[in-house]
């Protein structure tokens, strides 16, 4: 079976209170999960406080690399959101209020207003400063936000989401669900690694290096520990990537640490 190439997924968190360490940032094992369960990996993440100015510069980055980036935070209409903004501002767009997201906005004050039991008064101001969250750079899609209707937004591959986890995670499902599905490998990928004790991996370099030259498409993957509470000091040495390629890889990764006379421990799969 053929499949696609994996893409290089990215991740941008933004806000203060992550970096400050108010709140800790929970999407990124959330996105990491997700995409698991869809055969397919993050490749990298940023994190960058409120500064307009970093978050323009982080985004340049995200929409220049060709990949899917999910963006989570910063995309209300208080005067510390600026990401609708900066998102404009690196694609050298003009900000506009999108028809759609309008419509699910006012939806969802008349909403309110009715479970309040009073009137929808569509220009009073704070209804009319709602709307804000509905202005998003000029060709953006929405990402339906099946929490309170307050759409995100994507530019071509690049997706903007709420940083409220009950709203952002199943907005990042719908966008993996809706645009990507050809790119999944469910029963695609594997892991498989030997814990191997008594060796450093300085020694064991070069026969990493043979491994991932004799596959191309095979990653090798090294994790040391010096206090695992089961293994003690030791080394996660394994490959990574299709079960067939990896079967063979793998073979050649446990003939050579025999070589090396090192002790092998447990063998894993994931």
């Amino acid at each position: 079976m053929s499949h696609s190439p994996s893409p290089d997924v990215g991740l941008v968190i933004v806000g203060d209170e992550i970096l400050s360490g108010k709140r800790a940032d929970k999407h990124m094992p959330k996105l990491i999960e997700l995409l698991a369960a869809r055969g397919l990996q993050l490749a990298w993440a940023d994190y960058v406080g409120d500064s307009p100015e970093r978050i323009t510069a982080t985004l340049q980055r995200a929409f220049a690399s060709g990949s899917p980036v999910f963006s989570c935070g910063g995309i209300g209409a208080t005067p510390d959101d600026h990401t609708r903004q900066c998102a404009a501002r690196a694609l050298g767009a003009e900000l506009e209020l999108h028809r759609e997201a309008e419509a699910l906005i006012r939806e969802r004050m008349q909403d309110i207003a009715r479970e309040q039991g009073t009137p929808y008064e569509p220009d009073r101001p704070d209804n009319i400063h709602r709307l804000n969250m509905g202005v998003f750079p000029k060709g953006a899609t929405i990402i339906p936000n099946p929490y309170n209707k307050i759409a995100g937004f994507s530019v071509g591959d690049v997706h903007f989401v709420p940083g409220f986890p009950v709203m952002a995670w199943p907005m990042m499902e719908w966008v993996l669900d809706t645009h990507y599905q050809h790119l999944f490998r469910q029963q695609a990928y594997v892991e498989k690694s030997v814990i191997v004790f008594g060796a450093m991996e300085a020694a064991l370099t070069p026969l990493m290096e043979t491994i991932e030259r004799d596959h191309p498409g095979i990653k090798v993957f090294s994790l040391p520990s010096v206090d695992h509470p089961q293994y003690g000091r030791h080394i996660d040495l394994g490959v990574k990537g299709e079960p067939g390629a990896v079967d063979v890889a793998y073979a050649q990764l446990i003939t050579g640490l025999q070589a090396h006379g090192v002790k092998l421990g447990p063998e894993l799969v994931r």
